[in-house]
C-alpha cells in the first residue's frame, strides 16, 4: 500500500501543476468512493453523481492549498460529504419527493452499486436518518474513517461525532427492527 500512496501524492503533485492525466488518475481512484458516499447521503442517484462532480472540481478549485503530503481521500471525502449533507438539507427544505414516493433507484452502471454490501433494509433505514446522522454513520462505518479523522473532516468536536454516531445507530437499530416486523 505504500507504493498506492506514493502513486498519489505524484498524482496531486502532477495535477497541482496542471496535469489532466494526474486529475484523470486522481479521479479514477477516489471517483467509486466518493460516490457511494454521496449516494448514501442524498438517497438518490443523480443528485449523488452531481455532488461528487461538484466536489471533484472543487478539489481542483482548491487544489493549490492542498499538502500533497497528506492523503487526498479524507480531503475529498470532507468536500464529498459535506456538499451531499447541504443537498439533503435543502432538499427535507424543499419536499421535493412526497411521502409516497420511492428513494431513488441508481442506474446500473458501471460504477457499481454503491449500497453494496449493504442490506436494502439498511438502505432505507439510512435514508430515515437525518443528513448529519447519516454522514457520520456513513463515513465511519462504509468509508471507516476514525471518530477522530471525522471529527477532523467535517470540524466537529469529538464528542459531537460520537453522539451523532450513537444516536444514528440507535435509530438505524430501531428502523431496521421495524422493518423485520413488518
Amino acid at each position: 500500500m505504500v507504493g498506492a500512496g506514493r502513486d498519489e501524492r505524484a498524482w496531486v503533485r502532477g495535477a497541482q501543476a496542471g496535469s489532466a492525466s494526474d486529475f484523470e488518475a486522481l479521479f479514477r481512484a477516489h471517483w467509486p468512493r466518493a460516490y457511494r458516499a454521496a449516494y448514501l447521503v442524498v438517497h438518490d442517484a443523480a443528485a449523488a453523481e452531481d455532488v461528487a462532480q461538484e466536489a471533484f472540481l472543487a478539489a481542483v478549485r482548491a487544489l493549490d492549498r492542498f499538502d500533497s503530503r497528506r492523503p487526498f481521500g479524507p480531503w475529498l471525502h470532507r468536500i464529498v460529504v459535506n456538499r451531499a449533507i447541504d443537498w439533503a438539507r435543502a432538499r427535507a427544505l424543499r419536499r421535493e419527493v412526497g411521502a409516497g414516493d420511492a428513494i431513488a433507484e441508481a442506474p446500473a452502471e458501471e460504477r457499481g452499486d454503491p449500497t453494496a454490501p449493504l442490506s436494502d433494509d439498511v438502505v432505507a433505514a439510512l435514508a430515515s436518518l437525518s443528513p448529519d446522522h447519516r454522514a457520520v454513520i456513513v463515513l465511519r462505518y462504509v468509508l471507516e474513517y476514525t471518530p477522530g479523522e471525522i471529527s477532523r473532516m467535517l470540524e466537529l468536536p469529538r464528542g459531537t461525532v460520537n453522539s451523532r454516531l450513537r444516536r444514528g445507530l440507535d435509530a438505524l437499530q430501531g428502523a431496521v427492527r421495524t422493518e423485520e416486523e413488518q
